[in-house]
């Protein structure tokens, strides 16, 4: 079986492209035509979505371990209709069940959570990607403390759920900070990380996840994350991505903010 790849992508600010919240058409355009792509990466059709959302953190790595996971409408203040969006896609406590195992041979502590939902850094990219809901989907928590070796090491001990048909997704953003979202000063603080993050990601593995561990002395690091929950998905991403190079597959902005997504183990031709 063709090992499947794994990806981070940037899931834009609360229920966007479902309910319009005065973002410029083009950018809500763009990333939402980039996110229902990532449909077509996997080589054949995944057994289950494992998402690793910026939305969860738990004391210990915690998997979503429901059949029939609930929707999690995790954010305020947006239009009713925000809290009508449905994605009723099953999910696999067989799997949820095997991340376990496989999070133990990794010496790294877990729990699982049968009354979770899908929150809006899963439900809103994977709604773009799989409309019908018809893959089978669970999260993984973050860990609470948000070490990025911590969770370079937890995507490490998730890879080889790569070949058993998991496709892994990453879902957070390069750019979060909400208090200067809808400031135009920040998009120069914006560029200037996300040019060091790109650079990052150009380089093998090791001195790539060696930057990620330090991202914090990166330039405006603390402005572009003035807390880093949205970041730290792309640590596990990295760390299940294992000795594959990551590839630049998105580099928009949204409210000229600029934002990247990777992929990690596409075949290109």
């Amino acid at each position: 079986m063709p090992r499947m790849p794994v990806v981070f992508v940037p899931h834009g600010g609360g229920p966007w492209p479902f309910v319009d919240l005065g973002f410029p058409p083009d950018e809500v355009e763009t990333l939402a035509r980039y996110l229902a792509s990532i449909r077509d990466l996997p080589p054949h059709p995944p057994k289950a979505l494992l998402v690793i959302s910026a939305h969860w953190e738990e004391r210990v790595p915690t998997v979503m371990s429901s059949a029939h996971p609930p929707m999690l409408y995790d954010y305020y203040g947006f239009p009713p209709e925000s809290y009508q969006i449905t994605w009723p896609a099953p999910g696999n406590p067989e799997l949820a069940a095997r991340v376990r195992e496989a999070l133990a041979k990794g010496a790294i502590d877990t729990a699982a959570d049968d009354t979770r939902g899908f929150d809006h850094g899963t439900f809103v990219p994977l709604k773009l990607a799989y409309p019908k809901a018809d893959v089978p989907a669970f999260q993984l928590s973050l860990k609470q403390g948000l070490d990025p070796a911590e969770h370079l090491a937890i995507g490490r001990a998730l890879a080889p759920l790569r070949d058993e048909g998991v496709f892994i997704v990453a879902s957070g953003m390069t750019f979060h900070n909400l208090r200067a979202f809808f400031n135009p000063d920040a998009n120069a603080v914006s560029e200037a990380f996300d040019a060091w993050l790109r650079e990052t990601m150009s380089r093998e593995p090791a001195g790539r996840d060696e930057r990620l561990t330090n991202w914090a002395t990166a330039p405006g690091a603390r402005v572009a994350h003035p807390r880093e929950e949205h970041l730290i998905p792309l640590m596990v991403a990295a760390g299940a991505a294992g000795s594959d190079p990551a590839t630049l597959a998105f580099n928009g902005t949204m409210v000229g903010h600029r934002l990247s997504g990777y992929h990690f183990g596409v075949e290109t031709s």
